[in-house]
């Protein structure tokens, strides 16, 4: 068994067709065709069955699948490993983060890394939280930032950078705009401008509002940062956001006012996965971050 010839096959099941897959990997159809036949020849087991001009996968062509996929990623992420130990000042780190740390954090640390380290590239990937973690387990990424810090996933190894606040944003037509601070609770009657369920930002606000005595009027839902703050900013409702995401401006329109009460906080750090060894770059980056935010710290 090839790795080519696991290749060819996951192509081939992706697109259903042989002549498409062919057409993609820029080679000949009959040699593909005589790859998966020689595959299938060694394992003993049709992998494909016709269906009109197409083809599609059998039930152990389904399992075959998985596995293959399994066994691609792995001896990728071993070269790319070899590749690293090779040469780890010339690495590549894969680093996910989600959209209220993309503003701030992610372009200071990584323009602060490459002061240091410039022949290390990135690649970055925006997520959902739930996505962000499982990229993690399965080694899509290396690393990822996240807000708030998982503390009961065996499969994650967690590291706190710092803990925010989460304040209360309102239009500035709003009858408390006026206010140095405010009680979550004085907002009970406000219609609330929020990301969706699913999101982590939505459930803090949501459970911060309840600490608070009231389940929030979600009036509006956005599903990005500046799309939240541009509906505050139309008087459309409040929000409830981290003070990273008002690092470098509050919108116009709108004003920032920290909540007394309830306390409402989250921690933000960077994440990795807890049973397997990071690349010697992304072992650089991670020790870096560490005491990049140590660092800062110490001088607030």
């Amino acid at each position: 068994m090839e790795l080519r010839q696991l290749r060819y096959f996951v192509e081939v099941a992706e697109r259903e067709h042989v002549s498409a897959a062919a057409e993609h990997l820029h080679i000949a159809q009959s040699a593909i065709s005589r790859q998966i036949a020689r595959l299938e020849e060694e394992l003993g087991v049709m992998l494909f069955e016709k269906i009109g001009r197409n083809i599609q996968l059998t039930p152990i062509g389904r399992i075959f699948l998985i596995h293959s996929k399994t066994a691609i990623k792995a001896i990728e992420y071993a070269k790319y490993q070899i590749e690293e130990f090779l040469d780890p000042e010339h690495g590549m780190i894969k680093i996910g983060f989600p959209t209220s740390l993309s503003t701030y954090l992610l372009p200071t640390v990584i323009s602060a890394f490459k002061d240091e380290q410039p022949n290390i590239s990135f690649h970055l990937k925006q997520g959902s939280y739930s996505y962000l973690m499982e990229a993690v387990k399965n080694r899509e990424i290396g690393l990822a930032f996240l807000g708030p810090i998982p503390t009961k996933d065996s499969d994650i190894e967690s590291h706190i950078l710092f803990t925010e606040n989460v304040s209360a944003l309102l239009p500035i037509s709003h009858p408390l705009a006026e206010r140095k601070t405010l009680r979550l609770s004085d907002l009970r009657n406000d219609p609330f401008v929020l990301f969706p369920k699913g999101y982590v930002l939505n459930t803090i606000a949501i459970e911060a509002c309840k600490q608070a005595g009231f389940t929030p009027n979600i009036a509006s839902e956005g599903e990005d940062m500046d799309s939240i703050k541009g509906l505050v900013s139309a008087g459309i409702g409040v929000s409830l956001l981290p003070d990273s995401t008002f690092y470098e401006f509050v919108p116009r329109m709108t004003v920032k006012i920290p909540i007394e009460t309830p306390s409402v906080k989250r921690t933000v750090g960077i994440i990795s996965p807890k049973n397997k060894e990071l690349a010697p770059s992304e072992k650089v980056f991670y020790e870096f971050v560490k005491r990049f935010f140590s660092r800062l710290e110490r001088y607030q």
